[in-house]
């Protein structure tokens, strides 16, 4: 009598299995901006010059600019993940999910190429 009843710990798990990943993905992005946030703290704090020109010097070093778009590019999949969560939380007819979820997707890839396209005209 070998009936499968999905019922203790082999049972058939459904859904997006996204909780640890994702909870693991927001942490992790979440630090990177922190650090970016201390080294441009910590650059502004020990600089000579708070003027446009000094924020442009700092800006124009190859290392700095690499640094800010990683922290970009983590922001923006912070923010992807976090809008995911909320479309699949809140909104319940899939056509409207999908549709807010391409368009999130969408939107971010064009933030993503803005930001690159910012910094490196510096």
């Amino acid at each position: 009598m070998a009936e499968n009843n999905n019922i203790g710990p082999n049972r058939l798990v459904v859904g997006a299995h996204y909780g640890l990943r994702d909870w693991l993905a927001q942490r992790l992005t979440a630090v990177v901006m922190a650090l970016y946030t201390l080294i441009v703290l910590f650059s502004f704090l020990t600089g000579s010059s708070f003027s446009y020109e000094g924020w442009a010097g700092m800006f124009a070093q190859q290392w700095f600019k690499l640094a800010s778009f990683v922290t970009l590019l983590c922001l923006f999949f912070h923010a992807w993940v976090g809008m995911r969560d909320i479309w699949m939380d809140y909104v319940k007819p899939v056509s409207i999910r999908l549709t807010l979820q391409a368009a999130t997707i969408l939107w971010l890839i064009a933030c993503a190429g803005w930001s690159a396209q910012i910094l490196w005209s510096i």
